[in-house]
């Protein structure tokens, strides 16, 4: 079998030649299989789809079966990047910040949130560790985000684009809440986007067209989510994406069709939540949570008030600010960072963010087309998502960033190396 999986060539993976893939894949090691099972689990969600199944906690043992896997492959090897130190030197910090924490109790409870994707993180990047592992792994990823945005956007059609104020919910999870989906389209759409187009040469027409509906779905998953910061966000993709012809009369034709189809889309009922933005009671609320969580660090600027101490601590020094039934988090990645960590912890997560888009901005694999290398590219207009989205919404926890940068550095790692 190892004999078969050696015959297979890149281009067969390129032109999406199933069979082949297939025949790979079975030959791969138990490590290997254990860590894609994660995906499928954490992503599609069946044992929430499938209650009948639903009587094992799979996630948490397909990672330990990871962990054994990594014991006999022998092609796991230590793989060293700056992110590793920044993840592992972050957590130190959070490590820190919950014993010092106002709330130690509250920050204890919490610490699986972060250190698990840490685990998850390193699996990958150790596991994920050729060219063709990291295409089927990246073709997981895909399929499991597609299954979620053709799903929704059948159920968003079906209803006549109409609006509802809970938007679309994803699968029970992660994505349940609409503007954790929308999120995770917008780190989605960019890389699908770019992995068509860098399969268009080797695929047919119909292979392409069928792969073109992964970005159309996730945006029109966007539009119907009723997520103003996601929205907002994909605006701003769009603009990134071609700003250096947006002033070519051609491109600019296109983005303004492009935006006025977005608009159109658009319920009336969604366009007044865009006109009432920083006056309906939930803006209002955010506000506070900023003004208030800035006032936070400030106060303790080194480690903040604490791992995971924004709510207990705005709820006991804040109440006459809370206008809401209860008190929240802070509903932004940056206030949430700081207020955990503090300067020095939003330091570290500000560097980390940066070196993400320093290594995705050179990355140039050996030995592959322009094609092949457009998907590293898109890698930075995912992330430009998250970041735009996450000024809104409390993600920093939430699989999008630690995912994100376990796939840049398997990528990288995968690509760079002799086959």
């Amino acid at each position: 079998m190892r004999k078969k999986a050696r015959e297979i060539t890149d281009e067969d993976f390129y032109a999406l030649n199933i069979k082949k893939m297939w025949q790979y894949f079975k030959g791969e090691s138990f490590a290997f299989w254990m860590i894609c099972a994660y995906l499928g689990f954490e992503y599609v969600r069946p044992q929430s789809i499938i209650p009948a199944i639903d009587i094992l906690p799979w996630t948490q043992l397909v990672v330990i079966g990871a962990i054994l896997g990594c014991f006999t492959d022998k092609t796991v090897r230590w793989v060293s990047s700056s992110v590793n130190v920044l993840l592992i030197l972050f957590l130190l910090i959070i490590l820190l910040s919950s014993v010092l924490a106002y709330f130690p109790s509250a920050s204890y409870r919490n610490l699986d949130k972060y250190y698990l994707w840490v685990v998850i993180y390193f699996l990958i990047i150790n596991i994920v560790n050729t060219r063709k592992r990291f295409f089927i792994f990246i073709c997981i990823f895909l399929v499991a985000s597609f299954k979620i945005s053709f799903s929704l956007a059948l159920t968003w059609a079906q209803r006549g684009f109409s609006f509802t104020s809970w938007g679309l919910s994803g699968p029970p999870g992660f994505f349940q809440n609409s503007g954790e989906l929308a999120i995770q389209m917008l780190v989605f759409w960019p890389i699908a986007w770019a992995f068509a187009h860098s399969l268009k040469p080797y695929v047919s027409k119909w292979w392409y067209r069928a792969l073109m509906l992964m970005p159309i779905t996730a945006i029109m998953v966007i539009l119907g989510a009723s997520s103003r910061g996601g929205q907002l966000a994909l605006i701003v993709q769009l603009l990134v994406m071609n700003h250096r012809a947006v002033f070519r009369p051609k491109v600019l034709i296109s983005m303004a069709v492009a935006f006025s189809l977005i608009w159109t889309f658009l319920p009336d009922e969604q366009k007044e939540r865009f006109q009432s933005m920083g006056e309906d009671k939930t803006s209002r609320q955010r506000l506070l949570y900023w003004e208030n969580g800035i006032d936070m660090i400030k106060e303790n600027p080194l480690l903040g008030v604490g791992y995971f101490n924004f709510v207990p601590y705005f709820a006991m020094y804040y109440p006459e600010d809370v206008i809401v039934s209860k008190v929240e988090l802070p509903h932004n990645i940056f206030i949430q960072v700081g207020t955990d960590a503090g300067v020095i912890g939003f330091s570290v997560f500000l560097l980390l963010l940066l070196t993400a888009y320093r290594k995705s901005a050179k990355f140039k694999p050996d030995g592959c087309t322009k094609e092949v290398a457009l998907v590293g590219k898109f890698t930075n207009l995912s992330l430009t998502g998250f970041i735009i989205a996450g000024q809104f919404v409390t993600v920093t926890y939430y699989p999008f960033l630690w995912i994100h940068l376990a796939l840049l550095v398997s990528m990288m790692n995968s690509f760079n190396k002799s086959r």
